[in-house]
């Protein structure tokens, strides 16, 4: 019986089935938006779906210098990682993969579909590719910093708030439980400027405008994507779908959670209405009114102001406020 329940979240629900179609659904919207901003009429909220299964038809080409086995499994690898860190977000409360150090092996995580963008990419041989390649380390250099602050600073929060040994928890299943003993996180003041630190930092972790650098189609044609084609270009960009349920479920469990309506169906209803509410507001409220910037403004962006909101929730963490 435990093991059918593993599968059924694994392949079903929070994992590779909802994360998938809520991961396309979401970009569905996003463009959807983003259209209504500039006064387009813009695709459907299923164009991502449209596309995907267009991609799966294609032929899939491999360039001839390229490492072949590398060249396909670095896609697979980076959409496999990004599904199994659904399975380690609480849903107001509850829990599918207990774990005491989840927010370590959600960081972990998080890293590998980037590397293994720079793997695939660096595989197929392309000057393209190999240009994507060293925007998309800095890129990762410039935002992990102050998401690891971010994460440090609620972990205080939560670890001075429960008493946890040590002072620091990085247990989300503990993180829901101080927000349903003291009120959501964001409505403590020193958890404001994280709060606003990880609205910014989601863009960046999806890829998207303004910090699409690595890929800038216009510049360096899909960067590290530039040879992908069918469906291994497919699940790339379906991996980056996915990486926005990841990302706006974090903030909802971060900075929204608590105890909810009590009903997990119900539960899941606001969970899935928080995630496309933070989508508008951090991916496409930014890609609407921003263009793209270099990728030394991406670090130098980074390393000032959400660092800054980050080390001061810290600070303010610290001091118990």
């Amino acid at each position: 019986m435990e093991i059918l329940k593993l599968l059924f979240y694994i392949l079903i629900f929070p994992g590779f089935l909802f994360s998938t179609v809520f991961g396309l659904f979401l970009s569905g919207i996003d463009r959807k938006v983003v259209a209504k901003m500039q006064r387009r009429v813009g695709p459907p909220i299923l164009q991502p779906f449209y596309d995907l299964f267009k991609l799966i038809g294609k032929e899939r080409i491999i360039p001839r210098e390229a490492a072949r086995k590398v060249f396909i499994m670095a896609p697979i690898i980076g959409l496999v990682a990004a599904v199994t860190i659904s399975l380690f977000i609480p849903i107001f409360g509850f829990t599918f993969v207990p774990n005491a150090a989840d927010i370590i092996v959600i960081i972990y995580l998080l890293t590998i579909p980037a590397v293994a963008l720079m793997i695939g990419g660096s595989s197929s041989g392309s000057p393209y590719a190999g240009v994507g390649i060293s925007r998309e380390m800095v890129a990762m250099l410039s935002y992990e910093l102050p998401l690891v602050i971010v994460l440090l600073a609620v972990g205080l929060k939560v670890g001075h708030g429960l008493d946890v040994t040590g002072g620091v928890t990085f247990s989300l299943a503990k993180i829901n439980d101080y927000q349903v003993q003291n009120g959501t996180m964001i409505s403590h003041l020193s958890m404001i400027p994280a709060a606003i630190a990880f609205l910014l930092l989601i863009p960046a972790e999806v890829g998207s405008v303004p910090f699409d650098v690595a890929e800038a189609e216009t510049e360096i044609c899909e960067g590290p994507l530039v040879e992908y084609s069918g469906l291994y270009l497919g699940i790339y960009k379906l991996t980056s779908s996915v990486k926005i349920v990841i990302m706006t479920s974090l903030f909802v469990v971060l900075f929204l959670g608590g105890r909810g309506f009590g009903n997990l169906f119900a539960n899941i209803i606001l969970f899935i209405v928080l995630c496309i509410v933070i989508t508008i507001i951090s991916i496409s409220f930014i890609k609407g009114v921003v263009g793209r910037i270099k990728i030394e403004q991406t670090l130098k962006f980074f390393w000032i102001v959400p660092t800054t909101l980050g080390i001061l929730s810290l600070v303010l963490a610290y001091l118990g406020l």
